[in-house]
């Protein structure tokens, strides 16, 4: 177009690289929920487990993400808070799992009773 042939062809290099990010942004999707699906479905297949176990450590992890509307002159923010809880069994070996917002605020380090999880899904914790 220019004095030189175009590597690409008639395809062009605005087509390759649009097409490319594409398939990209497409393909990282497809990876996210097929691990998704195969959590659940290794969650389903797992053994549902109640153990006497004691709460170690509770953790928050807080994401805050901020959106600038072009149409104002203020950002929008929205936060997601994941809760975790380490138990450590009779035998030494602990677990760390994600639980619901309600289970976390009643669960108190020290705690101990009967922890019910199946794979990496927390069920259910019943104080002594």
């Amino acid at each position: 177009m220019f004095g030189g042939s175009d590597p690409f062809g008639s395809f062009g290099m605005f087509n390759f690289i649009f097409y490319g990010v594409f398939f990209l942004i497409i393909g990282m999707f497809a990876v996210i929920l097929i691990s998704i699906v195969v959590g659940w479905f290794k969650n389903q297949r797992s053994p549902l487990i109640e153990v006497q176990a004691k709460v170690v450590a509770k953790r928050d992890h807080t994401s805050i993400h901020s959106r600038n509307r072009s149409s104002s002159s203020f950002n929008t923010y929205s936060s997601f808070t994941t809760y975790h809880v380490t138990f450590q069994f009779d035998t030494g070996d602990r677990i760390e799992l994600k639980v619901p917002h309600d289970e976390f605020g009643l669960l108190i380090e020290g705690d101990s009773g009967k922890l019910k999880f199946q794979g990496t899904r927390f069920i259910q914790f019943e104080r002594l």
